[in-house]
């Protein structure tokens, strides 16, 4: 463990000086968080086990879970993959850089820690001007899941990543908040039929302009121990606070008239209620903290929001923990988001950060 974690703020007139102080720490073995356009991760040299376990040991995640590999260029997949399926390649003209993740056979050069033993290497090209300058100036590709605890929210901003890790990884680079906020799409195209593992940034409906057949490879809940996965965020409890969870969905005024209730209930119980809630179910419920998800039918608005937002009612007076049963508190999650686009992603993330889920 690292006993301070260098916090680099980055803008125009530091750009490339602290670009390359980063790498430095790369290039020797080190880990560096950084901004991508989805959240924040966790980097490390991919084609060092030394390097990349540093990562599994400041995260407390389980070995067994495959990482992704981060490139700024397409001539490092011949370091990384091979037998690219054609299909692949426009996937990538269609979508690189953004979030969307491959998932293509390995080359040797992958370690076994990068890809949790499997035959298969998880890829990207990530969209944001840090990231892609850090990879090239490190000049090696970078596996990097999300730089959180493991299983807690995703950071969508460095404040977040040194409340989780500081201490525990070498340097964060702050460029900022986010622009999506739900990590990329997963894609597994070694099949003859490409399967979604991990709904994202990227939707099944802008896949399909593309790949004729697609298939859900993928459910809302963890998949059982001792099953071996192909993607990050299938096996393990993930994005949940500290705090209890519970999800409500359904159609809107519904939603609002349940959690009305829910309020009702945990009030007389003296419990502390926070909302992670949509603009329209704010109009009708108020509670001790708030904390606005958007519109319902901007689910883009809510992939922003989602990780901060549970952050923030987690780091409240909402997650005090007390000795009486009866004041046990809780986060209610208004679920009555437009499940089109993005907000697929945002649902399946909601419904794995929640303890309870109520459909009315």
């Amino acid at each position: 463990m690292n006993n301070k974690t260098l916090v680099f703020k980055i803008d125009e007139s530091n750009f490339a000086d602290t670009i390359s102080k980063a790498a430095d720490i790369i290039k020797q073995g080190g880990t560096v968080a950084f901004p991508t356009e989805t959240v924040y991760g966790l980097g490390a040299d991919a084609l060092d086990p030394v390097a990349v376990r540093k990562i599994f040991e400041a995260k407390g995640r389980p070995a067994d879970n495959p990482l992704i590999v981060h490139i700024a260029s397409r001539d490092s997949l011949d370091i990384i993959a091979k037998d690219i399926p054609p299909i692949a390649f426009e996937l990538m003209d269609a979508f690189w850089p953004g979030p969307l993740t491959l998932v293509l056979k390995r080359t040797s050069a992958v370690p076994d820690i990068t890809t949790g033993g499997l035959d298969t290497v998880a890829v990207r090209m990530p969209d944001n001007p840090v990231a892609l300058a850090l990879i090239k100036v490190a000049g090696t590709p970078l596996a990097a899941p999300s730089a959180n605890t493991s299983g807690r929210p995703s950071p969508t901003t460095a404040e977040h990543v040194i409340s989780d890790l500081s201490g525990r990884i070498d340097a964060v680079i702050d460029g900022g908040a986010v622009e999506v906020g739900v990590e990329s799409t997963v894609l597994d195209v070694t099949s003859d039929v490409p399967a979604i593992l991990r709904p994202g940034g990227v939707s099944l409906e802008d896949i399909k302009k593309y790949v004729g057949e697609v298939v859900i490879g993928y459910t809302d809940q963890a998949v059982e121990e001792g099953d071996v996965v192909r993607s990050p965020g299938m096996k393990y409890t993930h994005y949940s606070p500290k705090t209890r969870v519970v999800l409500v969905e359904g159609d809107g005024m519904a939603v609002a008239a349940k959690i009305s209730e829910l309020i009702d209930n945990y009030s007389e119980k003296n419990m502390r209620v926070g909302l992670l809630i949509t603009d329209e179910t704010a109009e009708h419920v108020s509670a001790d903290e708030m904390y606005s998800l958007g519109r319902r039918d901007k689910p883009e608005d809510a992939a922003r929001n989602l990780f901060a937002g549970l952050r923030y009612l987690d780091e409240r007076d909402v997650d005090i923990s007390v000795s009486v049963s009866v004041n046990v508190n809780v986060i209610i999650v208004d679920g009555s988001i437009k499940c089109d686009g993005v907000g697929v992603a945002v649902l399946n993330r909601l419904r794995k950060a929640a303890n309870e889920l109520i459909e009315v």
